[in-house]
């Protein structure tokens, strides 16, 4: 766990050569889903959602609509698929949420859309769960001046997301937290990583990147000059040799 001392933070070498400073870290940033959060997919809130807009759809449609169930299949569903096999130009998500409505035959306003993405959302910000160790560690860093930001990939509106940040607890422990959606690019494409370093006001190279993918959160930061680790925790794959890991996000301190 975190050790103690008043000197400037440094890597150790010794321990992780491949993520030596040459001077002290003056910010890491974080992946959020999978690194700091995980989420269980919340199929019964999302269709009691969906039942809740049940005449409000019907009225949209001017018809009856489909059973919740079949929403859910036919429309929410999909998108996950959909969105997990993004490539690096993010996308409108509101565009790609009216046309998985519409392609399901629901064709209904963008007013009454938003309501139910926001009404979804609602749903996973109560799914998400904090890692355990992930508040302490974003303290611990905070109290030795180390700036700390989140840098991911979430094709959602970004004040559904940053409404998430708050409900739980990550806004107040980050200096900065960038999405792709804010960019219009994903990772691991350059443009989000330096919106995010510009967010956190530090230098690439003294900058750590910690997340759980390797081309995204490793092959793609160091591109643009950071240093990079991940979390081994719960992968399938084990990393390839040299590149450095961390047991769980509790462990990043002995790197500092």
């Amino acid at each position: 766990m975190p050790r103690e001392g008043s000197g400037p933070s440094r890597f150790a070498a010794e321990e992780a050569p491949d993520v030596t400073f040459t001077s002290s870290c003056d910010g890491v940033l974080f992946d959020y889903g999978g690194t700091l959060v995980t989420f269980e997919y919340p199929y019964d809130e999302l269709l009691e959602v969906v039942r809740a807009f049940g005449p409000s759809i019907r009225a949209g449609l001017g018809a009856p609509a489909p059973p919740a169930e079949a929403i859910l299949s036919d429309v929410l569903l999909p998108l996950e698929s959909y969105i997990a096999n993004l490539g690096e130009d993010e996308v409108v998500y509101m565009d790609v949420y009216r046309a998985a409505w519409h392609k399901a035959g629901l064709k209904l306003d963008d007013a009454l859309l938003y309501k139910i993405l926001d009404a979804e959302q609602l749903c996973w910000d109560r799914a998400v769960r904090v890692d355990p160790e992930a508040l302490h560690v974003l303290g611990w860093l905070g109290s030795r001046g180390i700036k700390r930001g989140i840098c991911s990939n979430a094709p959602f509106p970004p004040e559904m997301m940053r409404r998430q940040l708050v409900s739980n607890g990550i806004s107040a422990a980050v200096d900065a937290a960038i999405f792709s959606s804010e960019v219009g690019r994903r990772k691991p494409a350059p443009e989000v990583y330096l919106a995010a370093l510009a967010a956190l006001g530090t230098d690439p190279h003294r900058t750590l990147f910690v997340g759980d993918r390797m081309r995204e959160d490793y092959e793609g930061p160091r591109a643009v000059g950071m240093h990079a680790a991940l979390l081994a925790a719960g992968q399938s794959n084990d990393f390839p040799d040299g590149v450095p890991t961390l047991a769980s996000i509790g462990d990043l301190p002995r790197l500092l």
